[in-house]
């Protein structure tokens, strides 16, 4: 099997883990002797392996389990059925999830199936179709703010489209009006100022 160079920076991140260190070291093997055409790398705060500068899976950990997120996931055809979309608003990057070594170990021929698909996906240059911002649905609340506040509807327009899908998608989760209004008076200033939801 390929080995990629391991690089010092991962080493530290799984040495400070307080949970999931044995599952992470062990996705780490599994991913880096995947291809010695990738290389490994920390992109934000987690092990990320690329390919020619381009993302293609990183390794992750939450409160419940830890993961493998395909960066262009939606692409993989997905024989096994294991891939999770973390959230509806996630539309490129599918997740393999794990709560202990053993998972790991019997999906480790899958893994490194999909990820050999993933290389071959970034190699063709295939792109996810994903919707734009103008495609998704402005909560009514929103588009009264934007029309008693030209200025404000002129920065949100500003903002990256991403930053406005979150916004878009955060407001829009909230069941009751009330906190819909309270959502966009809380973030206003952010939005202003040119912020997005997570800056």
């Amino acid at each position: 099997m390929s080995r990629i160079e391991i690089n010092p920076k991962v080493d530290d991140y799984l040495g400070s883990l307080k949970k999931w260190q044995d599952e992470m070291t062990l996705l780490r093997s599994i991913l880096s002797g995947c291809s010695d055409e990738m290389k490994e790398d920390v992109k934000w705060g987690k092990p990320c392996y690329t390919l020619g500068g381009s993302n293609v899976a990183l390794i992750h950990e939450f409160k419940d389990y830890c993961a493998i997120l395909f960066i262009k996931g939606a692409l993989l055809k997905d024989p096994a059925g294991v891939l999770i979309q973390q959230t509806q608003n996630v539309q490129a990057a599918r997740q393999i999830r794990f709560t202990h070594t053993d998972e790991i170990l019997k999906l480790q021929s899958t893994i490194a199936e999909y990820m050999a698909e993933a290389i071959a996906i970034e190699k063709a240059g295939l792109k996810v179709e994903t919707k734009k911002t103008e495609e998704y649905d402005i909560p009514e609340e929103l588009s009264l703010a934007f029309s008693e506040d030209p200025a404000f509807r002129e920065a949100f327009e500003k903002l990256t489209p991403g930053r406005q899908r979150a916004y878009i998608y955060f407001i829009s989760q909230a069941k009751q009006s009330a906190t819909r209004t309270a959502r966009i008076e809380k973030n206003r200033d952010r939005i202003l100022d040119g912020l997005g939801l997570n800056d």
